[in-house]
């Protein structure tokens, strides 16, 4: 590399450290660059989707940033409802307008006051729009959302749990459906000042789908479309690959499944399609698991299917492999693989290595008493990752090591209305999947968030499960931890100003 190269690597990462846009530099990769820096990200933004049509459903948001060394003393952060629809009426209702608790058109639904506390927020009724979250400064590293609903009765009635993800150009969310029983909807949200232009492929059992009606759609400015699923086609799949892809703009993207009988949940985007795919934190009661996965290049992809237990991974019998041609959703039904323990599900190539996307549905309860959460494939925690919204009850964080054995450092922060941060290390041994015993705030009150951090060792996934039981029925939600890639890479500047003395 010469060193003209070099100065425009250094320049560009200077900018992302200022903008926050940039791709985190994970501990393997920071040693490669002897004169890298890790500073912390000084602007962020997060998009929260609508999220209920039920006018008995209750909607709290949770925010948190963790405290970061060198992230600065000044900032703010605040999530906003989006400023309008997409048919150009003014939709800028704030926590409760209309529900009679007298809040302001245009007041943030929360404004965290410090790192290190969750602040909280919350709507209820069905008309809660899409919110667009904004942090800079101190508010910026690591700055997570959860965006978490109860619905009492209905189609997609229990417990419904996302966490407010950044604004992209592509995602895939393999585990959709068009069935009878379904209705799926793919929430696109526009934080910015002009238009963005979008296409929503879908790839059933035999291919792509026939359908003109997901290309070009327009998503305004500063606003959120639900797109219902089945009124892109009218094909009946069981199970479905959706791919959004943004032609011009950026959007946030996420997928609702309500299901009549099972209950409902967010699906989020699977991690970018790779060879290899962890799919952490199936609950240790689940009584149906069902894998869905695509292969969106040319070649058709072999994947050996194992378990990450307490004890090691472990082929489950029946579903050793899983073959998926190329443009082709493929699914295998798991049953009840964790068989009452702890378990993540690892797939690896059996030969050539083949890009996939990957998600997992997963259902706890019987008869009429089911509920139902998605799992997608995610990113490991290459320096920390944060999941928000726990309870002193109901919260299970579920970690895996796949490879080698490894430690990390989990953080319980304060409560929301009172209590002090704890810390707890845990070691995982290679091939295991561990249900942890995480710490709680000492004197918490209210609700706190969860901070995982890589310590030593190979790579870590983890997930979060919440639970919360009523009249019998087992509501539950799934949140994957991804790392937070609050920190970029900087080469130092004596490096930089090399280049510009030669």
């Amino acid at each position: 590399m010469n060193r003209t190269t070099v100065s425009l690597i250094a320049g560009t990462a200077a900018l992302a450290a200022v903008t926050g846009f940039a791709t985190l530099s994970s501990p393997e990769a920071a040693g490669t660059a002897r004169t890298a820096a890790e500073l912390p990200v000084e602007r962020t933004s997060l998009l929260c989707p609508s999220p209920s049509t039920s006018d008995i459903a209750e909607t709290s948001y949770t925010s948190f940033t963790p405290v970061t060394k060198d992230a600065g003393s000044g900032g703010k952060a605040e999530l906003q409802a989006a400023a309008e629809e997409s048919d150009g009426k003014s939709k800028s209702k704030s926590k409760g307008e209309g529900k009679g608790k007298g809040k302001k058109a245009g007041k943030p639904v929360l404004e965290p006051r410090e790192p290190g506390k969750p602040a909280t927020g919350d709507t209820s009724g069905g008309d809660a729009p899409a919110l667009v979250g904004t942090a800079e400064g101190k508010f910026a590293p690591g700055w997570t959302v959860q965006e978490t609903t109860e619905v009492a009765a209905g189609s997609g009635r229990g417990l419904q749990g996302v966490n407010c993800s950044a604004p992209d150009t592509e995602f895939w969310f393999p585990g959709a459906s068009t069935a009878a029983d379904r209705t799926d909807y793919v929430h696109l949200t526009n934080p910015d000042d002009s238009a963005a232009v979008v296409d929503i492929e879908l790839y059933g059992k035999d291919g792509a789908l026939d359908s003109t009606l997901g290309e070009g759609i327009t998503v305004a400015p500063h606003s959120s479309d639900p797109i219902l699923l089945s009124t892109l086609t009218e094909e009946k799949q069981e199970n479905l690959t959706v791919h959004v892809n943004v032609r011009s703009g950026r959007v946030g993207a996420a997928v609702q499944a309500l299901d009549d009988k099972l209950g409902g949940d967010w699906l989020a985007a699977s991690t970018d399609p790779s060879g290899s795919l962890v799919l952490p934190g199936i609950p240790k009661d689940a009584t149906a698991v069902r894998l869905v996965a695509f292969a969106p290049g040319e070649s058709d992809a072999d994947l050996k299917v194992q378990l990450a237990s307490p004890s090691g991974l472990i082929t489950p019998a029946g579903n050793e492999t899983l073959h998926v041609k190329a443009g082709m959703t493929a699914s295998a039904d798991l049953g009840d693989v964790t068989r009452g323990e702890a378990g993540s599900l690892v797939l690896t190539p059996t030969d050539t290595s083949v890009p996939v996307v990957a998600a997992l549905r997963v259902v706890r309860g019987k008869g009429d008493d089911q509920e139902t959460a998605f799992i997608p494939a995610t990113r490991p925690v290459a320096a920390r990752a944060t999941v928000a919204d726990n309870s002193a009850k109901g919260t299970t964080l579920s970690l895996t090591a796949p490879t080698r054995g490894a430690t990390v450092k989990v953080t319980a922060s304060a409560g929301s209305e009172g209590g002090e941060a704890v810390s707890k290390t845990f070691t995982l041994k290679a091939g295991t999947t561990q249900n942890v015993e995480a710490p709680t705030p000492t004197g918490l009150k209210g609700t706190y968030a969860l901070t995982v951090e890589h310590v030593s060792g190979g790579p870590v996934y983890g997930a979060r499960t919440l639970a919360a039981t009523e009249d019998g029925v087992p509501g539950f939600t799934i949140q994957t931890l991804p790392d937070d890639r609050g920190m970029v890479a900087v080469p130092d500047a004596d490096e930089d100003l090399s280049v510009l003395q030669k």
